[in-house]
């Protein structure tokens, strides 16, 4: 179905990364500094229907998923996301998305290094929070510039990390809640589910008020679309790891936050700090502070990981489109385009700097600029995919080897949750700031891109290299 296509773009990257490492990445994506502490605050507004929110929101996410599988799938390509705007969109459709989505990275990056900083001070409460967020930023730009294989690994152990402590959590949860194990023996139930004002105490204006954070906490699990230029046999691993990510979320968000609200009262849950750690301390486990601590660092030295990744690789992508300088598509001996990363820390150098001067502010001001930046390219994968499906034939349709379910309903629904939660951020004054600061960074794309000249480029590009996706052979 690819050679459907007359001129295409050749990579020279090495596919590195094997059916374990797209699975853990997959994995770990879905599980963020989010879930083990941003949770409280949304089960403080919602209570146990907090649940609900994670569940609506995971399956707009899980067709965002698979849109982008049926794509990615036929057309497996370093920077996915742009390359499939451009050629299924138009051009504008995919300097927007591969700029927006190397912009989202790098936002996210600073981020999460900021959280390594302030989780660093539990230990060493005296070091100064720049110096551990330059540390985590060395130590992770130097584990992807060696091989992308370096940087499966790491994502790897990362990942496992997360999902072990996951994993140890419900079981030991629900061997309490049914059997009172570390409870002297009394079962705890199921009551708290429902006795503290029911199970939706707040109303469905809860659920609501939660949509925002909830949808940063899925921030990134789209990464595994970037791997699709460097993973062996991307057909099968990537249809694989993305057919997964429902029965993950299901596992990994809702069926932990009802372990934590069975064993724990919700509204007990928004005072205290971590709900894991709270849930480790009253299985009795005295170093829960130390574990979740240790835990929520890796999961943000994961997220940088695979920032470090995407930016370097959606860069690289640009500059073959010819959308960023061609001297930054040069790869190195072991196929890693490592002008691309060292371009793309250099800006996340920035973060660096904000915590110096600005360290309380850092995360706050990050955290939400992402999560829209990042809805934007959600978006962009659905209506690729919608282009994409129109594009071919009936027969050609019928030999799609993996197809987005109901589509294109499932898009619509998908898209109109986005709409929803934009909708729910405009009534908190802090989520409003990343409106405000998401239509800047759009209209100074679309200033470049119409003010400088680049359109007529672009347009006379795209007539003569309509297609310029992906070469054939690398499927």
């Amino acid at each position: 179905m690819s050679e459907q296509n007359a001129k295409v773009v050749r990579e020279d990257l090495n596919r590195g990364l094997q059916e374990r490492h797209i699975q853990l990445i997959s994995f770990g994506g879905a599980i963020g500094v989010g879930l083990f502490l941003g949770s409280a605050s949304a089960i403080e507004k919602a209570g146990p229907a907090v649940v609900v929110a994670y569940i609506i929101c995971g399956l707009a996410i899980f067709f965002v998923m698979r849109a982008m599988g049926e794509v990615v799938v036929e057309y497996p390509v370093s920077g996915s996301f742009s390359a499939h705007a451009y050629q299924f969109l138009n051009p504008l459709a995919g300097y927007i998305s591969g700029w927006n989505y190397w912009y989202f990275w790098i936002v996210t990056c600073m981020a999460e290094i900021t959280a390594v900083g302030v989780y660093m001070h539990f230990w060493y409460p005296d070091l100064p929070q720049w110096i551990s967020c330059l540390a985590a930023l060395a130590i992770m730009t130097c584990a992807n510039l060696i091989s992308v294989k370096a940087y499966g690994e790491f994502e790897f152990w990362f990942a496992l990390i997360k999902i072990i402590t996951i994993i140890f959590l419900i079981i030991t949860g629900g061997a309490m809640i049914f059997f009172g194990f570390g409870n002297n023996g009394v079962a705890v139930g199921l009551s708290n589910l429902t006795a503290h004002g029911g199970f939706f105490p707040n109303g469905w204006e809860g659920v609501f008020g939660t949509l925002v954070m909830i949808s940063f906490a899925y921030v990134g699990i789209e990464v595994i679309g970037v791997t699709a230029g460097e993973a062996h046999n991307p057909a099968k691993t990537l249809s694989g790891a993305i057919d997964k990510v429902l029965y993950r979320i299901l596992l990994f968000y809702v069926l932990a936050l009802l372990v934590i609200m069975a064993i724990y009262p919700w509204n007990q849950l928004g005072h205290q700090g971590s709900p894991f750690v709270m849930v480790f301390e009253k299985l009795g486990i005295s170093s829960a502070a130390h574990i979740i601590n240790f835990v929520v660092i890796t999961a943000a030295l994961s997220s940088c990981n695979s920032g470090i990744y995407s930016t370097g690789r959606m860069l690289y992508n640009l500059s073959l489109q010819g959308k960023a300088p061609k001297s930054l598509s040069v790869v190195s001996s072991h196929k890693v385009p490592y002008r691309c990363i060292l371009v793309s820390v250099l800006f996340m150098l920035i973060g660096v700097a904000m915590n110096y001067f600005l360290p309380a502010q850092v995360f706050v001001i990050a955290t939400s600029i992402s999560s829209f930046a990042c809805m934007i390219t959600w978006s962009l994968i659905l209506f690729s995919q919608m282009s994409y499906r129109k594009s071919l034939s009936p027969e050609q349709r019928k030999s799609i080897r993996y197809k987005m379910p109901l589509s294109p309903y499932s898009n619509y629904f998908a898209l109109l949750f986005f709409v929803v939660v934009v909708i729910s951020a405009a009534f908190d004054a802090t989520t409003r700031i990343a409106i405000f600061a998401t239509i800047v960074w759009v209209a100074a794309l679309l200033l470049v891109y119409y003010g400088t000249g680049v359109h007529k480029a672009e347009k006379i590009r795209f007539e003569h290299y309509k297609g310029d996706a992906v070469d054939p052979s690398n499927r």
